[in-house]
């Protein structure tokens, strides 16, 4: 029998044993799994006991643990430690999954047993059981359970397809991230650079076999450093057009065609299963609620942000055109003379801040924050197998009770898809009185260490870490009954508040004052430090909103279709043109790399991020008036929001926690729009 299909890993806290994972093992596995569950199913169907919670929607729930852990092992890997064998299994095995999926949300007779199941009542039921059983309910009719046979057999065929697209448009984007390289020869070319940005293109040449140039490529702590400080304005624009026109050049990786026809498909589907388009389908199980509400939040963020955003642009071409003459402003202008302009305005910059900032003493702080408000102790263990050497393991315990396991890979490397995420590898459960801890990961692409520097974080890596630190404490924290309801199984517009709240430590002196220190001379980040790091915190947070807004429009603008034929690059164009300071670049398109939405879970609900804010700057608030580190604060919040995942309504477990509806006035405060 495979190791992978074991009843459980005989490793430290069965925790999966990576160095004896082969990738021919992963198709053979995910059969087999999907064969024992099928039998898990048969059994629910042929009980002849009246269906109760306990032996169908229980039963159900628990029927495919296997497929559950094969599949999140291999799409872990497949984002972080992926190759091109991995990518040619992924074509077979995300259809198996799929069609399984489909097997069991279309099956007439196990239907009937949920159906008789719920029609019996569940207002007897416990609120976590209540959850589980609408869940499932909600579930199969969302996945075509009452539709007639015909209709049945295009939904999966419609869902077949979609599986194989979504990820043809990642393994596009990831390709087009890795071949692109900029060299540089000629040292008067590295003007404005700072130092550790200079080292580690060095340090990138010579692993691809190019020593004495430098290159620059479009993973972000190589992107985003050169568009800040490089001096030498053709080559910032070059870097810019080869980031924004990633997956849209009519070659072999262009998405054009796969977004058309992804949008199409998920209209059809929702159209199939009664609902107007996708928007309003993805919605109805959204916080949000309908496409309409969203478009109500982001005009009203809209209308507060606009005129701030536009005077603070205006503020940046003008600033541009004082120091260096610069008469027509360019997108590949614009992190250049932002961090000018913040460095003139508050005297603080990335590059002073970065030396305080060493990724070993910001892991320490973000241990030591969750130690001051949830009591846990993470603790890294080398007993513990990794998918790659750059991945650390950690135990965490509470008072030295076992919690989670909880894995850490910081690093940029081919194979791994660009930006930050939070995953896990086995969900938080408690059946029967067995107690199953959670194995959490977060995924960052940070600054590497170099022979001569270690990995000094910009603030915005800093803030990057601590969000999907949020992220984990989700999972972490879990104490529900059921996986499918815990930790981060919650509804997408809920999911963004525990990461974005973490954020706010980030500007309050007694978090710096617990890990940034300069890494050469240990001394402490000032007073004087911290307070510029507070006062620029909402700098352009304007422009920074409508940026957001664009995406969350460009977002609903595809799932609200459906759409003509136009091109992707002109729909594109005529959905963000009015949220625009400069003229849009012919050739330049966000979509065909918008991997959120085409290869992520956010199709519909990108606007979340900004939902979230509302929620985190008010529970924020709220933390601010007992104090950062307050414990009962933190166990309210642990309580109410982080132990319980989805299993009670997300509003409902925030009014607990916070005794009020969210008010969007403590955003808008925040960030400086009011």
């Amino acid at each position: 029998m495979s190791i992978l299909l074991a009843d459980k890993f005989h490793t430290p806290f069965e925790t999966i044993p990576f160095n004896l994972i082969k990738n021919d093992m992963y198709l053979p596995a995910i059969k087999e799994a999907i064969l024992n569950a099928k039998k898990n199913i048969e059994k629910i169907k042929s009980n002849l006991d009246r269906p109760t919670f306990k032996n169908t929607f229980e039963a159900l729930d628990e029927c495919s643990s296997q497929i559950d852990l094969i599949s999140g092992l291999f799409f872990n890997l497949h984002n972080a430690e992926s190759s091109p064998e991995l990518q040619n299994i992924a074509k077979d095995f995300s259809p198996l999954l799929t069609e399984f999926s489909n097997d069991v949300t279309l099956d007439a007779l196990l239907f009937q047993k949920i159906k008789t199941a719920f029609d019996q009542g569940v207002a007897h039921l416990g609120s976590e059981e209540k959850m589980l059983a609408e869940t499932k309910y909600k579930g199969f009719i969302r996945n075509g359970a009452l539709l007639n046979d015909t209709d049945k057999n295009k939904l999966r065929e419609i869902d077949n397809k979609l599986s194989k697209l979504v990820l043809e448009f990642g393994d596009h984007v990831l390709e087009e991230t890795n071949e692109y390289v900029m060299w540089i020869e000629k040292k008067e070319d590295l003007e404005g650079l700072p130092a550790s940005v200079i080292e580690a293109a060095s340090t990138t040449a010579k692993e691809k076999n190019r020593p004495g140039a430098y290159a620059f490529t479009l993973q972000h702590p190589s992107y985003l450093p050169f568009m800040t400080y490089s001096k030498v304005r053709e080559l910032r624009e070059q870097l810019f057009i080869a980031n924004a026109t990633r997956a849209c050049k009519g070659d072999k990786n262009d998405n054009k065609n796969i977004i058309k026809e992804i949008v199409f498909l998920r209209n059809a589907r929702a159209n199939l299963l009664g609902h107007k388009n996708h928007a309003q389908f993805v919605l109805e199980e959204r916080m949000a609620s309908s496409p309409e509400k969203v478009d109500s939040f982001l005009k009203e963020i809209f209308n507060y942000a606009y005129s701030v955003a536009l005077k603070q642009f205006d503020e940046m071409k003008a600033y541009a055109k004082k120091i260096d003459g610069i008469t027509n402003f360019k997108r590949s202008d614009t992190a250049y003379y932002s961090e000018m302009l913040k460095k003139e305005l508050y005297n603080i910059d990335n590059e002073i801040l970065r030396p305080y900032f060493k990724l070993e003493k910001v892991i320490s702080g973000v241990f030591l924050v969750a130690k001051k408000l949830y009591n846990l102790d993470f603790k890294e263990n080398k007993s513990i197998s990794v998918y790659h050497s750059d991945v650390k393991a950690y135990t965490v315990e509470r008072e030295g009770k076992h919690v989670a396991i909880f894995y850490a890979d910081f690093f940029p490397r081919e194979g791994k898809r660009a930006g930050a995420w939070m995953t896990s590898f086995r969900g938080q459960k408690n059946i029967n009185g067995k107690e199953f801890r959670p194995h959490i990961s977060i995924v960052c692409n940070f600054t590497k260490p170099t022979k001569e520097l270690p990995s000094l974080l910009t603030l915005e890596e800093v803030l990057t870490l601590f969000h999907e630190f949020g992220h984990a404490l989700h999972g972490i924290l879990a104490n529900t009954k059921y996986e499918s309801l815990s930790g981060t199984n919650v509804y997408w517009d809920f999911v963004e508040l525990p990461s974005q709240i973490l954020e706010n430590w980030v500007y309050e002196k007694e978090c710096l004052d617990l890990f940034a220190e300069h890494y050469q001379t240990k001394e402490k980040i000032s007073q004087d430090l911290i307070e510029k790091i507070r006062n620029s915190s909402n700098f352009q947070e304007g422009i920074a909103t409508i940026r957001q807004i664009t995406l969350a429009t460009l977002d609903m603008a595809w799932h609200t279709g459906p759409h003509d034929d136009a091109r992707v690059e002109d729909f594109e164009d005529s959905v963000i043109k009015n949220f625009q300071f400069l003229p849009l670049i012919p050739g330049t398109n966000i979509s065909c790399s918008f991997s959120h939405i085409f290869n992520g879970g956010y199709s519909a609900g990108y606007y979340s991020y900004k939902w979230a804010e509302v929620l985190d700057a008010d529970a924020f608030e709220y933390f601010k008036e007992k104090g950062v580190f307050n414990k009962e604060v933190a166990k309210s919040f642990q309580d109410h929001i982080l132990s319980k995942g989805g299993s009670e309504h997300p509003m409902d477990l925030y009014r607990r926690f916070r005794g009020k509806d969210p008010s969007p006035s403590a955003l808008l405060k925040r960030a400086g729009l009011l």
